[in-house]
């Protein structure tokens, strides 16, 4: 019965009521109260401000006339006068002899009244065992506070009244609270009835049993209600758990679905949902149902495509790209008619990684054929011109075939690099990293390039400090990035040129950088310089495969860290790159 209908609206009201007697008495005694006492306060300064100015010419001259002077006022007036120097003496007491009282200077009335403000407290009193109201006036001579006028007076009074009053108020709440409660239990009793009945057929359906023949045969309104309620329970109770399973179902077919899923009524609004499509759209399910699909999906795209299958009333199908993730999806809207009659299954395939995929092989054989071209021309040239009689040209012969040589040496290279490049890429190539010296990659890298750096006529100039950490990576995969980078700078700086490789710590990483005095390169080539087989105009006239930055940037990805470059034409460039200290 603690749950009963009855108790959680009879009691809450009972309840309400208790709260606001005894709130509105609290209230009322505190309010009387402090009326008390402001009118006492009032008194008090008026009293204190009297006896100020009767006493301000005589303080400290003659002591027994000012004793009796403030006697014969705290007759008069009622109350307990105090005079006190400014520095904290008392020297007038009605209550006690001045003697016989400390220093009042730390007392908070006496502290605010040297100030030149009224004081004011209400505390117990040490001299006399009881709660007093204190109220200190200062008094002048010649603008200068010389002492506080303080006059008093005890609680216990207002203590009495107020104690009666509380009494008064008390009594006559508990009678008024007795008998609202009694008229909120007989109403709620009045109106709960009707419904207990109702309660009681519900229960006997709950557990199995019959109904009474007196409520489902009755022939008012009462028993073919029972008799209806009963069979719609019934059919409710069996399709409740169909539903059930059917939405399990569905919720985990939906959730584990890799396409997005949005299905939208006839007026555009989102009923549903799925995982995928709030990560694609960036919009949790609470947020998107419910609101219009233009809203959510931020795609006149998808709009056209659900409006053409609600005129059409067929399945229609469209690919776009989504911004700002750059997903290349296919969307298919599929009318659902009497499913759901005006609405709309809208199912986005996601075909980025289809559609890059298939970029990355189109793009590797048309630079693959395209970087074959050149030299397998030149070998065929070369070959049709030895066929052709330059064979019985001994001097010319060889030096067809050193440039032979060096087409094939190229080809070499190329299919090398393309194997280490494929390689990287597919994780089988393991780094073996160890924990290494800063200082060693670098003069290691420097050693091996110094030779070819003095032959093209230019300086290579190490700079770093002598405190850096070690750094976790594969020393023989940093030097090749080394080697490219510096060979790199070399290849692209004139002759007088100076090539700087540099380090410096970075909280938890070491940046590394090798810059030059060359070429620098076009400001549209920096996005596509790492991309493989791509070459600038000015690379293409000095060799290389192109793809020996590609090679770097996986490594150095492979290590955790990144790569790039900053350059301006004629001025040179810096390549970038950091590894992790751990």
């Amino acid at each position: 019965m603690r749950n009963s209908l009855f108790n959680r609206i009879a009691f809450p009201y009972v309840a309400l009521i208790i709260l606001l007697l005894i709130a509105g008495s609290v209230y009322f005694s505190s309010f009387v109260r402090n009326a008390y006492l402001e009118s006492w306060r009032a008194n008090l300064e008026s009293d204190a401000k009297v006896i100020s100015e009767q006493i301000d010419d005589y303080l400290f001259d003659d002591l027994d006339l000012l004793q009796e002077s403030i006697q014969n006022s705290a007759e008069i007036m009622g109350v307990r006068v105090t005079i006190i120097a400014s520095d904290g003496t008392v020297v007038g007491d009605t209550a006690k002899l001045p003697t016989q009282l400390e220093n009042h200077r730390n007392r908070p009335e006496v502290l605010t009244a040297l100030t030149g403000s009224i004081g004011y407290d209400v505390r117990n009193s040490d001299s006399l065992g009881m709660n007093m109201v204190y109220v200190g006036v200062p008094i002048y001579q010649h603008g200068q506070v010389i002492g506080i006028s303080r006059t008093s007076v005890s609680l216990s009074i207002l203590d009495e009244s107020i104690t009666s009053l509380q009494r008064t108020i008390i009594g006559t709440s508990a009678i008024v609270a007795v008998l609202v409660i009694i008229l909120a239990l007989m109403i709620t009793r009045y109106t709960m009835e009707p419904l207990n009945k109702l309660t009681d057929m519900v229960t006997h359906i709950e557990i199995g049993d019959e109904l009474p023949n007196v409520m489902y045969k009755r022939n008012d309104e009462v028993g073919k209600l029972s008799y209806a309620f009963m069979q719609m329970t019934k059919r409710l109770r069996q399709q409740i758990n169909d539903f059930k399973v059917e939405q399990s179902t569905l919720n985990a077919v939906l959730t584990h679905m890799t396409d997005a899923v949005i299905i939208v009524d006839g007026e555009g609004l989102v009923q549903l949902s799925n995982a995928s499509a709030e990560r694609m759209f960036n919009v949790s399910q609470d947020d998107a149902v419910g609101r219009s699909m233009v809203e959510v999906l931020r795609h006149h795209q998808l709009v056209d495509l659900w409006r053409n299958c609600i005129r059409t009333k067929e399945q229609k199908t469209t690919t776009l790209e989504i911004m700002p993730n750059k997903m290349f999806v296919q969307g298919i809207a599929t009318p659902m008619g009497e499913v759901f009659p005006g609405g709309v299954l809208i199912v986005l395939q996601d075909l980025t990684r289809l559609r890059k995929l298939e970029k990355v092989r189109s793009d590797f054989v048309s630079n693959v054929s395209h970087e074959l071209r050149t030299p397998l021309a030149s070998i065929k040239a070369l070959t049709e011109t030895l066929q052709e009689g330059a064979l019985e040209d001994p001097p010319a012969a060889r030096r067809f075939l050193s440039r032979m040589e060096v087409e094939i040496d190229n080809l070499t290279q190329m299919v090398q690099e393309l194997l280490e490049l494929s390689k990287i890429e597919s994780g089988r190539v393991p780094l073996r990293r160890k924990f290494v010296q800063v200082v060693d990659l670098i003069e290691k890298a420097v050693e091996r390039m110094q030779v070819q750096a003095e032959r093209s006529g230019l300086q290579l100039i190490m700079d770093y400090p002598s405190d850096l950490p070690t750094v976790l990576a594969d020393p023989d995969r940093v030097g090749q990035v080394f080697v490219n980078l510096i060979h790199n700078a070399i290849k692209f700086t004139p002759p007088g040129g100076v090539i700087h490789v540099k380090a410096m710590q970075d909280r938890n990483k070491v940046v590394f950088s090798v810059s030059d005095s060359g070429v620098g390169i076009e400001p549209d080539a920096l996005l596509r310089i790492f991309e493989r087989f791509y070459k600038t105009d000015r690379a293409r006239s000095s060799g290389g495969t192109g793809l020996g930055l590609s090679i770097t940037k996986h490594i150095i990805e492979g290590h955790g860290g990144k790569v790039w470059v900053e350059s301006e034409i004629g001025k040179g460039s810096t390549f970038f790159f950091t590894i992790p200290t751990t």
